[in-house]
């Protein structure tokens, strides 16, 4: 048990908590969002509504500070910080700030006090110069719902191993077992370690409950196929039919398709490769490499910019670019020097999280924390959410992950991404002059609540503190748009899928929400649910230019951490322009991707797609009211904040 203390809200507090009633975002999509996702069935059996997840996270986060404080033997007070809690859990209420959503979902349960921190952290990403190592430490993250960053440093060698007599491996039903197995098929080739063949029968049935993290099993099948697919990736590499680069791709690549399979654990990846390696670029071109296209939609790509010479590349990353939207940029001259841009904090990361808002040492990890100014009332309720959004982020470090690697990393940086959603909102209601003077003031606050809380707690104040994240759900639950982007459309069909099998589907269905088959996949029900956005400027007309010019003002006055930010561009009228964008804004940014907009992306039920006003009232008109008080029996979805879905906004 790694966390003995607990820390409790008064149960007059807890009360008045669950007699208020929550305002969801766009028309109660955001409360669709929070029971499919986030809504987990407490310990008597009965459901979570919104007051228990606040007070499960609020009391979760204020006991992992009372355990630290306890075991340092330093002063806490139960009631000094009993009204400190009321008033986070307040604020989170009403949704002025929140956790991200690895932590709305798992933060406070028992398995966060017996296994420790990592299932709480976004961000991860590991060097892959030990080859079986960083695999292991990947899927292991990964399996914890991490998104995880990997470069192409292995330049090891491998031999295929002797298979005549094979060695019997009995898979356990855990996700140590599965792990481990990943291990010991790859020492095989690495570390002349004997070949093994695997025993499933222990590894419980699809459809079964995972109790603890929670959700249903995937049955043993996932990890049949990757061991499969990693036994050919090694003989290829071996016998010379793949260079290192797939190798290592094809390998991490094939790690995270098993682990999204298993449907519990939403992640996602980023590979990060060199300028100069024509594989790499090329990983996404599938009539050059056509086996990889059952894995490589995995990752994200992006290539890091660090010398001179790196910088001259450009025009051909602009072409692969006006192609497909990949590879992105990574910056490293600006992260290693630089906080917010001109302001100096020397950083030794050199890899990055999927997404693209933190840089990552090798097995370091980062956790975020949400703040929405659009839905606080007043520059008081504002900062406020600053303080708790930054108390939550600080403190989760507190408490040690199950890798003794990943610790020692994370108790020197400390690093935290405190982030801002609904930007392109804020900035149309207060105007960018004054966002721009809030958001400076603001990292100041945070700096300060940071380092009060380091000092209190004993440990060194955090490297990077403040990051702009790409949101995803979490932006659904309080009704703003995504981190920096702008909205699709101000009026909205938006589509949410979910499973037959589901508890969420089948209430959906008989709520009356409409309703339709997937065209795209078997034995899922798409819904459809009309969405309006307060920012009346769609990113249709917004310049990839004025995108760019935000990103790089937000990287200069509030994010010392990193922007995650998808710019959109015109395919026709912008697409000839991209190599005058990165000439001009990637030397003072740190990291971006590009995605063209095309007619051809249209296709039918996207998640998202724009409608008219009357459209969007007269579906407004027909929406049954939903009676949550009936939904039951669900642990959620789980969704990983860092989710290939969440990069590509």
């Amino acid at each position: 048990m790694r966390v003995t203390e607990r820390f409790e809200l008064k149960k007059s507090f807890k009360d008045v908590l669950m007699a208020k009633k929550p305002r969801f975002g766009f028309n109660g999509f955001g409360e669709v969002i929070y029971y499919r996702t986030y809504s987990r069935r407490k310990p008597d059996g009965s459901q979570e509504r919104w007051a228990d997840t606040v007070i499960r996270v609020v009391e979760g986060v204020m006991s992992i500070r009372k355990n630290h404080y306890l075991l340092q033997d330093l002063e806490w007070s139960d009631e000094e910080w009993q009204i400190f809690a009321q008033r986070m859990a307040s604020s989170c209420f009403d949704m002025h700030w929140l956790p991200p959503g690895r932590g709305l979902w798992i933060m406070g349960t028992e398995y966060i006090y017996e296994r420790g921190s990592a299932a709480l952290y976004n961000c991860g990403a590991v060097d892959t110069s030990d080859l079986v190592n960083s695999a292991d430490w990947a899927m292991d993250m990964l399996m914890s719902g991490v998104g995880v960053g990997f470069n192409t440093a292995w330049s090891g060698t491998a031999t295929i191993p002797d298979k005549s007599s094979p060695h019997l491996y009995i898979v356990e039903d855990s996700k140590e077992g599965w792990v481990k197995s990943v291990r010991v098929l790859l020492e095989s080739y690495c570390g002349n370690g004997p070949f093994y063949r695997f025993d499933y029968s222990k590894i419980r049935p699809a459809g079964s409950p995972i109790h603890g993290f929670g959700g249903t099993a995937s049955g043993p099948q996932p990890l049949k196929e990757l061991h499969i697919r990693l036994e050919k990736i090694m003989d290829s590499f071996c016998k010379g039919e793949i260079d290192r680069t797939r190798c290592i791709a094809d390998l991490f690549n094939s790690i995270g398709v098993c682990v999204v399979a298993g449907n519990v654990r939403r992640s996602a990846e980023i590979a990060l490769g060199s300028v100069h390696d024509e594989t790499f670029l090329h990983l996404k071109e599938y009539s050059r490499f056509p086996d990889r296209r059952d894995i490589g939609w995995m990752s994200n790509n992006s290539v890091l910019l660090q010398k001179r010479e790196d910088f001259d590349r450009l025009p051909e990353i602009a072409e692969l670019i006006r192609q497909n939207g990949e590879p992105g940029i990574l910056n490293l001259v600006n992260v290693q020097k630089y906080g917010r841009f001109g302001k100096e904090i020397r950083d030794r990361a050199w890899l990055t999280n999927p997404c693209g808002e933190i840089a990552l040492e090798s097995y370091e990890l980062c956790n975020l924390a949400e703040i929405f100014p659009t839905r606080c009332e007043s520059e008081k309720e504002f900062k406020d959410a600053v303080e708790f959004a930054t108390f939550y982020a600080t403190t989760v470090s507190l408490l040690p992950t199950h890798r003794s690697e990943t610790n020692a990393i994370v108790a020197r940086n400390r690093r935290t991404g405190v982030s801002i959603s609904g930007i392109t909102d804020w900035m149309e209601k207060i105007g960018i002059a004054k966002m721009t003077r809030v958001l400076r003031d603001s990292y100041r606050e945070v700096r300060e609540v940071n380092g009060r809380l380091a000092r209190d707690a004993g440990i060194p104040v955090s490297l990077k503190v403040t990051a702009v994240k790409p949101s995803g759900t979490i932006s659904l639950l309080a009704g703003v748009s995504p981190g920096m982007h702008f909205p699709v459309s101000r009026y909205a069909v938006r589509r949410l899928r979910a499973g037959n099998s589901q508890k969420i589907t089948k209430f959906l269905v008989k709520a009356g929400v409409p309703h339709m088959a997937d065209e795209y996949s078997e034995n899922t029900t798409v819904f459809e649910f009309p969405i309006k956005y307060e920012n009346p400027i769609s990113i249709e007309r917004v310049s990839a230019w004025e995108q760019f010019a935000l990103l790089a003002m937000l990287q200069r006055e509030w994010s010392d951490n990193m922007v995650s930010c998808t710019i959109s561009f015109d395919e026709e009228r912008e697409g000839p322009q991209v190599e005058h964008m990165l000439a001009m804004f990637a030397p003072v940014i740190k990291s971006a991707s590009m995605l063209p907009r095309r007619k051809k992306d249209v296709y039918e039920q996207m998640p998202i797609e724009p409608i008219s006003k009357e459209e969007y009232e007269k579906r407004v008109k027909s929406m049954p009211k939903i009676d949550w008080s009936g939904f039951g029996g669900s642990d959620g979805a789980g969704e990983g904040y860092c989710s290939i879905l969440a990069c590509n906004i």
